[in-house]
């Protein structure tokens, strides 16, 4: 009995591994827009970098496109903030999208994840 559950446990998280990258995202997707029914966020890179100085972001998410300095920056003040920072697999327009919004976004803050276990899902 304990094998076979160890063993289907095992093919769980091999399939999780390989799974297709674009399942992931979805799932990140649903997870963003239970947020920002939820919870608290905050978009844009000027708010991001004013809630990471606060100490209230949980959670950073950067879009593929967002710049490298702005990214590099923003990686620096959350590493400062003790805060994690999720690379965002669709650029500025997707991100956009998935918060269910009509304009880009580079950068998002989490402050509160609501109903939505989306600082775990992303670690």
């Amino acid at each position: 009995g304990k094998s076979k559950q160890f063993c289907s446990c095992q093919s769980v998280t091999m399939v999780k591994a390989t799974k297709a990258k674009k399942g992931s995202v979805e799932n990140v997707n649903a997870k963003i827009g239970l947020v920002m029914k939820s919870g608290k966020v905050t978009m844009g890179y000027k708010s991001v970098l004013k809630t990471l100085r606060q100490g209230k972001s949980k959670l950073v998410m950067l879009s593929a496109n967002c710049p490298a300095i702005r990214k590099s920056e923003i990686e620096y003040y959350a590493m400062l903030a003790k805060c994690t920072v999720h690379h965002y697999a669709g650029s500025n327009i997707a991100l956009g999208t998935a918060c269910g919004k009509m304009f880009r976004c580079s950068a998002l803050s989490v402050t509160d994840q609501g109903d939505s276990d989306i600082l775990a899902a992303v670690e």
